[in-house]
């Protein structure tokens, strides 16, 4: 059960990364209607693939890992947490700017998009795409108890 626990907390990660990576080609070319669906599915895969990152992550710190105890101990898992909070953060603006297409996309009308807030919207994702990546460096680090501070 520990390594299916594992694989499912893994895999919800890659989703995390390929719907923001879609999500970036997707918004280097001019928006279509489809294309805007598309980033708006991506986007609600991407926080239930978060959420499901949260509950598995959870489950394997209190059931099938090391424990509590030792993760609490653990700088490379803290920092991890911490960057996981901040994408988080990050990604309130564009999912809010996905969700204010959702009148337009029913009325069949692409949404508008400037070409200052397509530069935004990217930035925005790249960096969440930058620190996901720190937060895999924090899983490596703290996976071979480099950082653990504990006795």
């Amino acid at each position: 059960m520990n390594a299916f626990v594992a694989f499912l907390h893994h895999l919800a990660f890659i989703a995390i990364m390929v719907s923001l990576s879609v999500e970036m080609l997707l918004l280097a070319e001019p928006l279509t209607l489809g294309a805007a669906r598309k980033i708006q599915r991506l986007d609600a895969g991407y926080g239930l693939s978060a959420g499901l990152i949260l509950v598995l992550g959870f489950l394997r710190v209190m059931y099938f890992e090391k424990g509590p105890a030792y993760y609490s101990h653990s700088g490379p898992f803290i920092a991890k947490m911490a960057l996981f909070l901040l994408v988080g953060l990050i990604s309130i603006y564009p999912t809010m700017v996905f969700l204010k297409w959702g009148k337009s996309l029913k009325q069949g009308i692409v949404p508008e998009l400037s070409q200052s807030q397509r530069k935004k919207l990217r930035g925005v994702i790249h960096l969440e795409l930058t620190l996901l990546v720190l937060v895999i460096l924090n899983a490596a680090l703290m996976a071979k108890g480099i950082g653990y501070f504990g006795s």
